[in-house]
């Protein structure tokens, strides 16, 4: 039986350069989940990388039919988002370990849903400055910088990931991303442990 591994941090704390290097390293063997959402593409985004973009009426005939398997909505600058894992067959832990992108309560849904031990966290962090400068390098690169939505972001992740709620969903495990060949290495580890 495979694990899902949940690979979660705040914003800006390389989530996806990780992610990628996991995903490339053949011996993991780890199948990506790919989870939906409703927000807008960012510049260089591709339907099914990353994210499948879908509309609210996608989201919602999903539900009806019972295929979210977990989902948040936020409040943006920009209106409503949904962000959500679906149950469309490519989660299949009979077959091997898989691995996505979450947050704090998508890895929280995911163990209600999956069991507490199928599901493995990989939290990421990074030092909230150094993240910081991260988020603005990348906004500064868009069409139409949102510095708003970026603000809103970064600050959203302090209630999401703090402290406590990181101890309530037992997290005791932290993987620091100052050097990102360093972080990776040790998050293999750990993926090669199960």
């Amino acid at each position: 039986m495979g694990k899902l591994f949940c690979l979660m941090g705040k914003s800006a704390s390389g989530k996806d350069a990780i992610f990628r290097y996991l995903k490339e390293n053949k011996a993991l063997e780890l199948k990506e989940i790919v989870p939906y959402t409703t927000r807008p593409m960012r510049k260089g985004e591709e339907n099914g990388v990353g994210y499948y973009f879908v509309d609210n009426a996608a989201y919602e005939a999903m539900r009806r039919e019972g295929k979210v398997i977990e989902s948040r909505s936020y409040d943006t600058i920009q209106g409503k988002w949904h962000y959500f894992t679906a149950d469309d067959g490519q989660i299949n832990l009979s077959e091997g370990s898989s691995i996505l992108i979450g947050t704090l309560e998508v890895y929280v849904q995911l163990k209600k849903y999956f069991g507490e031990d199928q599901v493995v966290p990989l939290y990421v962090e990074v030092e909230d400055g150094l993240r910081l400068e991260r988020a603005l390098s990348r906004e500064r690169m868009q069409d139409e910088p949102d510095y708003a939505e970026l603000c809103r972001r970064y600050l959203a992740d302090r209630q999401d990931f703090s402290e406590e709620k990181l101890a309530e969903a037992g997290i005791d495990r932290r993987y620091e991303n100052l050097d990102l060949d360093k972080c990776c290495l040790e998050i293999v580890r750990t993926i090669k442990a199960f």
